[in-house]
């Protein structure tokens, strides 16, 4: 019986084939009886397979297509014992198989290794999985120098071992992974590159094992020294990229050169951080974020241009996962945490390469963040304008004036459709999706408690950051309620925005600061021995340490015309609603709950502050002296228009709200030469004398003597002696 099996060597290429092929189903047979099943057959297969081993490639691959089928259905026997045998032994014929080696362009190996796959995806059993993964790792220990095609098999079974529950599966399997990347790819990393992406997929799986938080922090790391690899090898992707398609019996899209390490190399590590981020929990995604734009700030400089269109699709993959349907609390996490932290590490990018990213990604990261500040979620809106102020100030010396154009046209597009109409128009009972309907592209309302409107210019609060809505119960009215919270909010962020871009940080809050002590102070600098020349002087110092600061000497009359209509625009709709006291009770009563009546008050003030001082810098501006007239005349209007309203004002506190606004205004015009002030002096004489009758602070009160004297000075009605006396 025994020459039988040992005479099979003598057998030619299709004789063996048909001889495994009846072998097999005799096995079969026998092992079909579930209660006593002989493996006596199944043994007789193991050893032909030993004997025949040494047949040429092509003929052993006819054997080994009919013998791979049998040992798939037998490692997956509900018997263990049987599956055990047929495990072990495939593990011993692996053995031997691979000490072989394999010749370039031959995939035998990737043939010889796939029952391993296939039991491992369908045998359900703890210890034959077990098992799988521990004769595995044997032979990547023992054969890891003789390993080529195989490597596929390898990472596609610890990937599947990868998603279990059982940990000493786990365990052995990102051992093994570990000593794969750390030791293989330094080592061999020819024989692996083909099954790169397989190793950072696996990787990826590991990652997003819940159960396994420490393994998903370790293979993220593993994840990054891939990164490494790929900077410090791309020749071998370059060389691999050509072959690799056709040596794994793979439809192959052709590559250029150029593009194969990106293909092969980069954007398999960085596609599977981005799943990472998509499929974690909050720890390991924000571990998975922060080391992908890690990897892009270390080795961006090696990207070409369409590289990073492909990478930035991958990115705002990231806010995607907010279109999809979650529960509430989870999507209110993602964007609180996630979202906002991928905002402020693209801006970074952007600002670290934009020689490139510019053409690539200005316009999709504009919409990206007008998307931000379109969602009900308070965190992330203010973010999308801190991120906006962030990129522009960052990069604007460096704009165009199409992309300034471009910049400006987003910052409108922001101002318009955030400017919380509905408040105007609402009424008891009014449950409609108005709120909804002003901005389709709203993905979801909020849970979390918001700041109020009341606390954006309540004469009572102090910290508008610091001031909550109530939390209220979820239905429609209150989702409405917060979305117009919300747009009121980036309606007051956006103000400071601009000015923050204009004039930088904390430049306003110190022209305040000296507005207030010049106010305070109650004497006028002495006029020099020619008082025009003097005071323009000093005006135009002002102006220009000012402007230096700041963005402004990088836009044009257009531009900045163009950012001052938004804020007259934003100014004049907080009038309107200050101004509504009715509408203002109605919606106390339907839950703007506050120390007092919902009011819009710093939206009114500051907006219109920004907007007078970018007008007063432009005003003085030499190079603008082809429309100062269009500057003087809208300089004018608004003036006028800020003193009537400051006069029509009853309410000492909103008047209170107003005191910077007119302190800016006058020194500002006490600054100007004297033929300035003479033409700004007369425009709003009536409304300055107006005021001596008003109930003012004394502040105010010191800022009226001071202009009255500059107007007698330039128009000569008291001599510059009389001044000087009357000051000290």
């Amino acid at each position: 019986m025994d020459r039988v099996f040992t005479g099979s060597v003598k057998l030619d290429g299709d004789a063996i084939v048909d001889f495994v092929t009846a072998l097999c189903a005799v096995s079969m047979d026998e092992l079909s009886n579930g209660s006593h099943p002989r493996m006596f057959s199944l043994q007789k297969i193991v050893e032909i397979s030993y004997y025949n081993m040494g047949r040429i490639r092509l003929q052993w691959s006819r054997i080994w297509a009919v013998l791979g089928e049998h040992f798939n259905k037998v490692g997956c026997i509900q018997n263990e014992d049987v599956a055990f045998f047929a495990v072990d032994s495939l593990r011993q014929l692996s053995m031997k198989f691979l000490e072989k080696g394999e010749f370039a362009n031959f995939r035998f190996q990737k043939d010889f290794l796939r029952p391993f796959e296939h039991i491992m995806k369908k045998n359900r059993s703890i210890s034959i999985r077990d098992m799988v993964v521990q004769c595995v790792s044997q032979m990547v220990q023992a054969q890891m120098a003789n390993i080529r095609s195989g490597w596929k098999n390898i990472f596609s079974v610890f990937h599947l071992a990868a998603s279990e529950n059982e940990e000493t599966i786990v365990s052995l399997a990102f051992q093994t992974t570990g000593n794969i990347v750390s030791k293989v790819f330094e080592q061999y990393f020819d024989a692996v590159v083909g099954s790169f992406q397989d190793a950072v997929k696996c990787l990826s799986e590991f990652s997003c094992n819940i159960s396994f938080p420490d393994t998903s922090m370790e293979a993220i790391r593993l994840i990054r020294a891939c990164a490494k690899i790929v900077a410090e090898k791309p020749k071998l992707f370059r060389e691999a990229g050509a072959t690799h398609g056709a040596e794994q019996g793979e439809t192959h899209v052709p590559v250029k050169e150029g593009d194969r390490v990106w293909v092969k190399g980069w954007f398999p590590v960085l596609f599977e951080l981005s799943c990472i981020i998509s499929r974690c929990k909050m720890d390991v995604r924000t571990r998975g974020l922060t080391v992908m734009f890690e990897i892009m700030k270390r080795y961006g400089e090696d990207f070409e241009r369409h590289w990073w269109k492909d990478l930035f699709r991958i990115i705002f993959r990231i806010f995607d996962n907010m279109k999809l349907p979650e529960q509430q609390s989870e999507k209110t996490e993602w964007m609180t945490t996630t979202c906002n932290h991928a905002l402020y590490a693209i801006v970074d990018v952007f600002t670290q390469y934009y020689s490139v990213l510019q053409d690539v990604l200005l316009s999709d990261l504009y919409e990206q963040l007008y998307w931000c500040v379109q969602q009900d979620n308070e965190q992330l809106a203010r973010s999308g304008t801190n991120c906006l102020e962030n990129l522009v100030i960052s990069n604007g010396a460096k704009f165009s004036s199409g992309v300034w154009d471009e910049t400006c046209q987003c910052i409108v597009k922001i101002f318009q459709t955030t400017l919380p109409q509905h408040l105007l128009t609402w009424a008891p009972g009014d449950v409609s999706d108005s709120a909804a309907a002003d901005n389709p592209n709203r993905a979801l309302g909020r849970s979390e408690s918001s700041q109020s409107v009341v606390s954006q210019g309540s004469i009572l609060s102090q910290d508008p950051a610091n001031q909550k809505i109530p939390n209220m119960k979820v239905h429609t009215q209150d989702k409405l309620f917060s979305s117009l919270l919300i747009k009121c909010i980036v309606q007051l962020e956006l103000i400071q925005t601009i000015d923050n871009v204009i004039f930088y940080p904390t430049t306003s809050k110190k022209d305040d600061h000296d507005n207030i002590l010049a106010a305070q102070s109650n004497t006028s600098a002495p006029p020099s021995s020619d008082p025009a020349d003097a005071r323009l002087k000093t005006h135009s110092d002002s102006i220009s340490s000012v402007n230096e600061q700041g963005m402004y000497s990088y836009l044009n009359e257009q531009q900045l015309f163009l950012l001052v209509d938004c804020l007259v625009e934003s100014h004049r709709f907080a009038v309107r609603f200050n101004a509504d006291h009715e509408q203002r009770n109605a919606l106390w009563k339907a839950g703007f709950k506050g120390k007092a009546k919902p009011n819009l008050l710093k939206q009114e003030t500051q907006s219109l502050a920004c907007a007078l001082r970018i007008l007063f810098s432009m005003y003085s501006d030499e190079s603008m002296a082809s429309c100062k007239e269009k500057i003087e005349t809208r300089l004018t209007e608004l003036c006028s228009e800020a003193l009537l309203y400051y006069l029509a004002l009853s309410n000492d506190g909103h008047r209170d709200a107003w005191r910077e606004l007119m302190l800016l205004i006058f020194n500002r015009i006490l600054k100007f030469p004297d033929t300035e002030f003479q033409l700004h002096a007369a425009a709003h004489y009536a409304a300055v004398c107006d005021l001596i009758s008003a109930d003012i602070k004394m502040e105010l009160r010191v800022m009226l003597r001071k202009f009255f004297s500059r107007l007698g000075l330039v128009y000569e009605i008291i001599p510059s002696a009389v001044t000087v006396a009357a000051d000290t």
